[in-house]
């Protein structure tokens, strides 16, 4: 009996010492690149989501859910992350899918250009943090590049083992929670960079997207009609990456074949009322916070008045949710302009 619990509390010991070095080695995604945190704070929202947005940054930092609920009472979340490729895109909507039923989908198309893995960094980015499902198994396993292994998915510590000699504070003061970074999946900024001598699109040896991208492309269409949730194609109205004519017209094919909404925000920009001289904050790739709750404004309207998305305002669960968003929200805004101010950047020195 003696050797027996001396083997369960060796095995404890064990097992405790294993995650509490995966925790602390595991990147915490806290300040600098805070997109790593964003996919995991899904599972914190405890409502249920008429739209949920999927896709890469030209999602989430161009939409603000906090403002199409707080004039359409729409309740939204993106499921963003940086260089989100389409079959990481499916996985998230398969997942979403399962734990809850939205009316909507809508997914942003740009990641069609990208047929095969592509980086580490970026995939980790988005698979660590899932929860664990045949959803996320399938999106590893679809997204690992040829240098990657799944049992290093599985025991992040095979990957992480060399941090050591990188650890900070920051990686024990978010040892056991994270603060929220995102808000229902936005990520802010307020500050202006204008867009001045944007490149033009270099012509391309083969202007055809893949065969892979298509082939998640339509799981992702079969996916939402057979559960009755709609799927929306957009593209954001950013000026880069160039988005080529002959990208836009195998879209406009896709959704005309499969009777989905397209719609492309970049021949609505006048519409919309951006001024990429004030609405962007890193020369047009991304829109900073002006330039989001403009498309949001316009979206809206779309999504409220043309998709009949409901307005629920009303409901007293989503007001109390939303009030506490809608305070971060409100702080985040007043932090980054005071840094502007102080330092001439939204963030503070090192």
């Amino acid at each position: 009996m003696k050797k027996l619990i001396s083997i369960i509390l060796i095995f404890a010991i064990s097992i405790a010492g294993l995650s509490f070095a995966t925790r602390l080695l595991e990147p915490k995604y806290m300040s600098g690149i805070l997109e790593g945190a964003m996919i995991a704070e899904y599972y914190e929202d405890p409502t249920d989501h008429n739209v949920v947005f999927i896709g890469d940054c030209e999602l989430y930092e161009n939409i603000s859910p906090v403002y199409l609920w707080e004039n359409f009472g729409i309740n939204s979340y993106i499921r963003g992350s940086a260089q989100q490729l389409i079959w990481q895109s499916y996985y998230l909507a398969e997942e979403t899918i399962k734990t809850e039923k939205p009316d909507m989908i809508v997914f942003n198309v740009l990641s069609m250009k990208y047929n095969e893995p592509q980086n580490e960094a970026y995939n980790r980015m988005t698979l660590d943090g899932m929860k664990w499902s045949k959803s996320k198994i399938d999106s590893i396993n679809a997204s690992m590049t040829e240098e990657e292994n799944f049992i290093e998915y599985v025991f992040p510590l095979l990957r992480y083992h060399s941090r050591w000699s990188d650890l900070s504070s920051e990686d024990f003061k978010y040892l056991y929670h994270r603060d929220k970074v995102s808000f229902n999946g936005y990520y802010m900024r307020v500050d202006v960079k204008a867009a001045e001598d944007v490149p033009e699109g270099r012509p391309l040896a083969d202007y055809q997207f893949g065969d892979n991208a298509y082939y998640y492309l339509n799981k992702l269409t079969e996916l939402c009609k057979e559960n009755d949730v709609e799927l929306v194609l957009v593209k954001a109205p950013t000026l880069y990456p160039y988005w080529y004519d002959e990208w836009e017209q195998q879209i406009v094919d896709f959704a005309e074949e499969n009777d989905l909404t397209y719609i492309n925000f970049l021949k609505a920009q006048d519409e919309i009322g951006l001024d990429w001289s004030k609405d962007t904050y890193d020369g047009g790739l991304h829109l900073n916070l002006a330039g989001a709750e403009k498309l949001s404004q316009y979206f809206g309207e779309i999504l409220s008045e043309d998709m009949g998305v409901p307005d629920r305002r009303n409901e007293e669960n989503l007001q109390k949710y939303w009030a506490d968003v809608i305070n971060r929200y409100e702080a985040e805004i007043a932090r980054q302009e005071a840094n502007l101010e102080k330092y001439g950047s939204v963030h503070e020195p090192e």
